[in-house]
Formats: C-alpha cells, sequence, structure tokens
C-alpha cells in the first residue's frame, strides 16, 4: 500500500470502539518491553529485592515473596501505560481525533493532538497508533506528515512566530524512534523514574 492511498479525516463517532482497539493493541505492543526495561534497572532490582526480604516474614511460600512484587510492579507499569495511552482524549484546539483511511474506509491508524503546556511550546502528538496489519507501509509517516500540516497551520492561526512538534516515543518503541529520525526529529528530553528514562520526547521546527 502506497502512501498515496491513504486519506486522513476527522474520526466519526461510529468509529471509536475500532480506533480504542488499535491504541489498546498499540500499547500491548510496548508495554512489556517497557516494563522489562524499567524493572532491569539497578535501583528497581534493589527495591524489588527489598520487598522480597520482607514479604519472606509474612508469606510462607519464598517463591511467592520473590514473585509477588515483580507481577505487582508490572501489573502496575501496564495500568499506568494504558491509561495514559490506551484511551481517546477529548478534541482539543487542533482537532480530532484524525484517523488514516484506506480506500473508502479501512481505518488503519490513529492521530490526536494538543497544544503545548505554554507559550511557544507548539503542538504535541498525545496519541498515534497504527494497526499491526497496515504497519510499514506509509501509515506513520502519512499520519506524521498531517500532524504536522496540523501544527503548522494552528501556530500561524495562533500568531506563533514558530512551528514545532513534540512527539512522546516509549523506550522500547525502537521503530519509532528511527522513523522520527528519519523525518528530522530529534531526542529534546525524556521522563522516567528512578533516574532512568522510560519515554523520550522528539520534537522538530516546522
Amino acid at each position: 500500500m502506497a502512501p498515496s492511498h491513504l486519506s486522513v479525516r476527522e474520526m466519526r463517532e461510529d468509529e471509536k470502539p475500532l480506533v480504542l482497539e488499535m491504541l489498546k493493541a498499540g500499547v500491548k505492543d510496548t508495554e512489556n518491553r517497557v516494563a522489562l526495561h524499567a524493572l532491569t534497572r539497578p535501583p528497581a532490582l534493589l527495591l524489588l529485592a527489598a520487598a522480597s526480604s520482607g514479604l519472606r516474614f509474612v508469606l510462607a511460600s519464598f517463591a511467592l515473596a520473590l514473585l509477588l512484587p515483580v507481577f505487582l510492579a508490572v501489573a502496575a507499569m501496564k495500568l499506568g501505560l494504558r491509561a495514559r495511552w490506551g484511551s481517546l482524549p477529548p478534541p482539543g484546539g487542533l482537532g480530532g481525533p484524525w484517523v488514516a483511511v484506506r480506500g473508502s474506509g479501512d481505518v488503519c491508524g490513529v492521530l490526536a493532538l494538543a497544544p503545548g503546556s505554554g507559550a511557544g511550546d507548539g503542538a504535541r502528538v498525545t496519541r498515534l497508533s497504527v494497526s499491526r496489519w497496515h504497519r510499514r507501509r506509509g501509515v506513520g509517516r502519512r499520519l506524521l506528515a498531517f500532524a504536522e500540516a496540523r501544527a503548522r497551520a494552528w501556530a500561524g492561526g495562533m500568531g506563533e512566530p514558530r512551528a514545532r512538534l513534540v512527539v512522546p516515543v516509549a523506550v522500547a518503541a525502537w521503530g519509532v524512534a528511527g522513523l522520527l529520525e528519519g523525518c528530522g526529529y530529534q531526542a529534546e528530553g525524556s521522563w522516567g523514574c528512578m533516574g532512568y528514562t522510560l519515554v523520550r520526547e522528539f520534537s522538530k521546527e516546522l
């Protein structure tokens, strides 16, 4: 499928269940890798070991005391990622959510945008997911190009001196990071816990 066969338009209400499933599937693709990355950092291993040692005095089973903290930590991280990226945000000043459509109605990707938190921060991508059946076929690039065009139009309408787009990427999503770098984006910041990065932010002056 070539990018020219794709169009991007606002999501219709009847497409919402399909789009939600696409977002949840996208989160599932990365949450295990993010959890593995986070829980194998030395501070996390130290905390898990301390929790296991404490539980050994309460629980009769050594295996349960060892596995329970890991299970709870993984579950909490997965729930946090799903709550953050697995749902649709309300429509904002940049419109949307937007869907990439193949042909007459095959929804294959979703995009949501929001203004930055402060003046001059530009626009932010808050959701970007492509159906697993349509990956590596230009859908992500098409949505990204559309996001850039929306960010430019929004900045011009707001009288901003420059247009800028920020895209957050989970640390385990190497394919997305490679796509952004290939499109001229640069890593500019990150957030995580205990001093370790879980999400990187890429930005581009438009």
